[in-house]
């Protein structure tokens, strides 16, 4: 990472805040942490949207969400801080986010993966939804409102966590997870830049062959 984030010593104000807030909850600063505080102000926009959304769904549809999109990105400091934060609101136990880690959902509801299918969409192919993704949501029992903030709380983790990468944000050894879950955790994040990775390359052959193909009908035709 090449910006210079604020140094503890001497921080005040909203940087000051947001470095107490790591402290108190887990004993150390995350680099995540220090690397949106280079503008504060935009952190606490960020904060402010995910308290809007977490009333009408709650924390479990809002961790299905973050995790689903997490994966899907391939963001390791977003599944492994969120995999702390779910066993600590009993979302889900460990042994439930390891089989996370390998694609299995089976530690949520039906509902839930529900959740997580439809925030796996939005971050791998938005353009490709329709009305169908979001009517599975609604067979599921959610509201109008449930299924906007579900899109929103998708969303918040595509900004927060594709900014972490841009920006090639360090990851922490983070002491409050198990080393065994943190490392599944990763290994998940690297499968889902391989099949991205490989998603490219079909992409981009395919987009060759189309400009071969019109290259060869443009000659017959001349």
């Amino acid at each position: 990472m090449i910006i210079t984030t604020p140094a503890p010593e001497g921080a005040s104000g909203a940087v000051a805040a947001m470095y107490r807030e790591d402290l108190a909850a887990d004993g150390f600063v995350h680099s995540y942490t220090a690397a949106m505080a280079v503008n504060p102000e935009a952190h606490e926009a960020f904060v402010a949207l995910v308290k809007a959304v977490l009333p009408s769904i709650g924390i479990r549809v809002y961790e299905a969400a973050t995790l689903g999109a997490a994966r899907a990105i391939g963001s390791s400091h977003c599944l492994i801080a969120h995999a702390r934060k779910s066993m600590k609101a009993g979302v889900a136990d460990e042994a439930g986010l390891r089989v996370f880690a390998e694609d299995e959902d089976s530690a949520f509801t039906d509902s839930e993966r529900a959740v997580i299918r439809f925030a796996e969409r939005l971050s791998t192919s938005p353009h490709e939804m329709t009305d169908a993704d979001a009517a599975d949501l609604r067979e599921h029992g959610f509201s109008d409102r449930q299924i906007v903030d579900i899109t929103l709380a998708a969303g918040l983790r595509n900004h927060f966590s594709r900014s972490l990468l841009a920006l090639a944000v360090p990851l922490d050894e983070d002491p409050l997870i198990a080393p065994e879950l943190a490392s599944a955790l990763r290994h998940c994040t690297e499968r889902a830049d391989a099949q991205s990775g490989q998603s490219r390359s079909e992409s981009d052959a395919s987009a060759s062959g189309s400009e071969s193909s019109a290259a060869a009908a443009a000659g017959s035709t001349q």
